[in-house]
This record gives structure tokens, sequence and C-alpha cells, in this order.
């Protein structure tokens, strides 16, 4: 037993010694600027990696119905993307009407509102597109190079509204002279304005306007063959106006639209090939614009 005691002695001497020792350890001193950890803090342990810093989403862009510039739009070589679909054009919520398009079912029309299953269907009679063979057009209406006296210089395109003809000057007293659709009573208009766009086989977005006189129109039509707005158009600055062509070549020679000027599909490939961005358009007043201005002289 006494032996055991002073084993028991021996070894808690040695701790003392041990501990006293370390206390009196030297330790390089913090580097400048180093702070303890508070107390309770535990150091992470491996492989911990810290939370991310919280995520701010980026702002919802401002919705446009309108089509993006050419060569700017996402989906133009037939694929969609979250903005555009396959045809290039916005995204629209969704509507029965569209193109191609079936009515959904238990879906019904509002009141007044014609019958119909596709966006075709809910065209007016005047932008319908034409069956059966075409027709001919007279021969005044057809392209011919004529004599065209003016002080405009050439290359100036001059729409005469009262006779339904369009005039892309080419100097020396010479025009080519095209057969066109203009608007109808009510409808006309005249001005100066300069081509700020061109676009071929564009979509079609009735604007809001027209939508309120025509509820039932489709909010929107991808470009094609049975589009009103045909194979090519021409914007007109800032306005609602184009230059275009039309699924209903027989319009062409009446006075039918809502101001837009109207050629041939054939036509208006050949006018757009030979106009340019900034290209001077001049429309002359219409017949009934005209009638008031002697009425007035009288």
């Amino acid at each position: 037993m006494r032996l055991i005691g002073s084993l028991a002695v021996l070894c808690l001497a040695a701790a003392g010694i041990c501990a006293s020792a370390a206390a009196q350890q030297p330790y390089p001193p913090p580097p400048p600027g180093y702070y303890p950890p508070p107390p309770g803090y535990y150091p992470p342990p491996p492989g911990y990696y810290p939370p991310p810093a919280s995520y701010t989403p980026v702002p919802p862009q401002p919705y446009s119905d309108g089509p993006l510039p050419p060569l700017e739009v996402p989906g133009a070589a037939g694929t969609a993307s979250d903005d555009r679909d396959i045809t290039g054009g916005p995204v629209q919520p969704y509507d029965p009407y569209r193109q191609g398009a079936g009515a959904p079912p238990g879906y019904y029309p509002p009141p007044g509102a014609p019958q119909r299953t596709t966006a075709i269907e809910g065209l007016p009679p005047d932008e319908q597109p034409e069956q059966g063979p075409a027709k001919e057009l007279p021969p005044q209406f057809h392209r011919q190079l004529v004599d065209y006296v003016t002080t405009e210089p050439a290359g100036t395109i001059i729409i005469d509204t009262a006779h339904t003809y369009l005039y892309l000057l080419r100097g020396g007293g010479k025009a080519l002279r095209y057969g066109i659709g203009v608007g109808r009573e009510g409808f006309t208009w005249s001005g100066t304005e300069r081509i700020s766009r061109m676009t071929e086989w564009p979509d079609w977005h009735p604007p809001k306007e027209m939508i309120e006189r025509q509820p039932y129109l489709p909010r929107f039509m991808a470009g094609g063959d049975t589009n009103p707005l045909g194979a090519r158009a021409l914007y007109l600055g800032n306005t609602l106006y184009r230059i275009h062509g039309t699924n209903q070549p027989s319009t062409i020679g009446h006075f039918v639209s809502s101001g837009c000027i109207r050629l041939t599909n054939e036509d208006i490939e050949d006018l757009y090939s030979r106009v340019n961005l900034g290209t001077r358009v001049v429309v002359l007043p219409g017949a009934d614009a005209l009638s008031a201005q002697r009425a007035v002289a009288r």
C-alpha cells in the first residue's frame, strides 16, 4: 500500500512539472489585426463551405408586343427561346384563334364575336386570302416604266392615293409605276415619311386601334402566304403605316385598307429590292381631300 501511494505522489508531481513547463513555453504573437474568436465559437469541420451570398434576381424587362429588329430575333432560325416563339415573334398569351390553333375545350367566344377556329377565319373580308386561280390585274396596274415629271429627286417614292399608283422615281423624267390598294374613305392620309424598317415575310400584329374597331381580330399572325402583310413590308417612320404585300391581289386599284399601301407580292418584292432604309416617301392627298380642297378654293 505504501508503495502504491508513493507512485501516485510521483505521478502527480510529474504532471505538475509538465503543466508548468507548458505554461512557460513561448508562442509567437498573433498577427496584426487578429481578433480572438468569441466565446463558444467552434471552428468549422473539414470540407465545410460557407453558403453563397444572397441571390438578387434581375428585374423583368417590360413586355413588348412588337417584333424585334432584323438580325436580333432569337429563334429566327426556327427554334424557340424564352421570349420568342418558333416563328421569331414575341411569346403571346394563349389565343385560341392564333394561326393554326383551334378553340380549347369548353371555350366560347364573347357575345357578338363571329364563330371561327383559326386566325385566318377571324380576318375581315378585305384581309381574307383569296381562293382559287389568281385574277388578272387590269393592264394599267401592271408594273411599268412611265414618264413622270417632278421636282423630287431620283429614288423617291411617290404615292398617288387618288389614282392608286405608286411611283419609284428613276430620274430623267422616268419612274417605275406600280398599281396599289390604298385606304378606304376616312382612312387615307398624306405627308412625307422615310422608310425606317424593312422586313421579309413580316408577322402581323394588328394595332390596338384596329383591335378596338374589330375586337375579333387575331392578336398575332406569323408571316406567310395567308398573312395580310404579304411577302415584304416597308415601315414608314414611327407611324402605324406600311407599304406591304397582300394576300388579296384583286384589291389592287381599290380603296380598301386602314391606311396602309398594298401591292401584289411580286411587286412589293421588286420594290423592296430597289429601295433602302431612309428612302423618302411622299404620300399625296386622296380623292376626298382633293375634293375638299377644290371646294374651299371655290
